[in-house]
């Protein structure tokens, strides 16, 4: 395989305060209630020159067990709402991208296309779409279920949903708009299109009343790495959001996922891979190592427990010894692909609940890497050289800091082996990350009809 001479793309993901899952407890934390905490974090980003920063959400508070609960950050309480929050920041930046996740699962798609069109449109083209489809049970009794949509038909809802989005972002085309104030023409009606959808799932008729961004529509970022995510990215994302433990599984994944653009009449070039990546940066292999210890030893047992029984999707978890072995699961309807990575995680090292929360208390199964800068330089290289990413979904241990620390010592690191951009080349989240223009779907289904 050909040497790679393309650089890496790289996301800000900015959890509060940090994604550890005891960051909050941690003394350099900030305590990330106030938009001004977000705004420093992204100008942070900014200046260092990310494609974009990303925002995680849910929509349902968990007070099962609340005894642990309480003393967990990563308990579905988040200070902003994504869009509203990524609104404000399209204000205080000016090159970033602008990622928010939204879930197929519990809102409409004329919604949504148009929130995400407003975002767009506000920044100048710098708004993303995270696409997810709930696994958290807490939510699904927030909007009219009894229960956790099951994961097949979630996944066929989410199919829809997108198609639906996508089309009502090419209710316009791009010079639609002529405002000819002498001729009293404000747009050109030959260049709107009414999308007119009758499915399973949703009718909706559209047009969508905002017109496009600079970009022509949002980047659609896809997460989830189970079959039906990895069939919706090839057909549908931009991006992916992965996890992967190993360079061997992140490698196969890669080429399994830009196997399947072809039959979509899709190039490897129109999507990029970029994995999560937990960074703890030290000038030595020993302060990264303090680093990191001292936030593992702010977990109290009945937190890890938890944080394993919503990835493992059974409750029951904090009930069994934390030095035990992990028991046998129970069927899920809840995230699959992460599920099948603990427990194969679990399996190869035979590793006890204890050893096993305390692999993902950082990055939740994402993958984790201690080091000085040349070490995590050098294993991102390997990992981006062998075709195993495109690039990479920072995730800073502790916010600020761990931000901060892969800024100052890792991206030097990074731009002196000509991986890196030193400054932005675009003013688009697409040309930020190469990717085109999309074509609009809708005018080439009148020009078919034309002919």
């Amino acid at each position: 395989m050909s040497r790679r001479h393309e650089k890496l793309s790289l996301g800000a993901f900015l959890l509060f305060t940090g994604h550890h899952v005891a960051a909050w407890r941690h003394p350099d934390a900030s305590d990330s209630q106030h938009f001004a905490d977000f705004a420093r974090f992204a100008a942070i980003a900014e200046q260092a020159k990310f494609d974009a920063v990303f925002l995680a959400d849910i929509v349902g508070v968990r007070t099962d067990d609340l005894a642990a609960q309480s003393r967990k950050a990563h308990s579905g309480v988040y200070p902003f709402e994504p869009l509203t929050l990524l609104s404000a920041l399209s204000v205080s930046t000016s090159r970033i991208g602008l990622v928010a996740t939204t879930s197929t699962s519990f809102t409409e798609p004329f919604n949504l296309a148009r929130q995400f069109a407003s975002l767009d449109l506000l920044s100048g083209g710098r708004a993303g779409w995270n696409l997810v489809t709930s696994t958290e049970p807490a939510a699904a009794l927030n909007f009219g279920h009894a229960a956790l949509i099951p994961h097949a038909e979630r996944y066929a809802r989410a199919e829809e949903f997108v198609d639906v989005v996508q089309g009502l972002w090419d209710s316009w085309e791009a010079d639609a708009f002529v405002r000819n104030r002498e001729q009293g023409v404000y747009f050109d009606p030959d260049k709107l299109h009414v999308l007119d959808h009758r499915g399973k799932h949703f009718r909706v008729r559209g047009p969508l009343n905002i017109p496009p961004s600079p970009q022509g529509r949002p980047v659609v970022v896809q997460a989830g790495s189970s079959e039906p995510g990895k069939e919706l990215a090839a057909r549908t994302a931009e991006v992916i959001f992965t996890a992967q433990q190993t360079l061997a599984e992140a490698v196969a994944f890669y080429a399994d996922v830009k196997g399947r653009l072809a039959k979509y009449g899709r190039a490897a070039e129109d999507i990029k891979i970029l994995p999560g990546v937990f960074p703890v940066v030290g000038r030595t292999e020993a302060e990264a190592r303090d680093k990191f210890e001292q936030l593992q030893g702010l977990i109290p047992p009945e937190v890890g427990l938890g944080l394993l029984a919503s990835f493992l999707g059974d409750p029951d978890i904090v009930h069994h010894p934390a030095d035990g072995p992990v028991p046998p699961l129970k069927e899920t309807e809840g995230g699959k692909s992460r599920q099948a990575l603990l427990v194969e995680l679990a399996r190869r090292e035979n590793l006890t609940l204890r050893d096993l929360y305390l692999r993902i208390a950082g990055a939740r199964g994402h993958w984790q890497v201690v080091g000085t800068p040349t070490q995590i330089a050098d294993q991102l290289e390997e990992r981006f050289r062998a075709y195993g990413a495109d690039g990479f979904n920072i995730m800073a241990p502790v916010l600020p800091g761990g931000l901060t620390d892969f800024v100052e010592l890792v991206l030097p690191e990074l731009r002196r082996r000509n991986l890196f951009r030193t400054e932005y080349e675009g003013k688009t989240l697409r040309e930020h990350l190469g990717l085109k223009r999309p074509a609009n779907a809708l005018a080439g289904r009148r020009a078919v009809a034309a002919e």
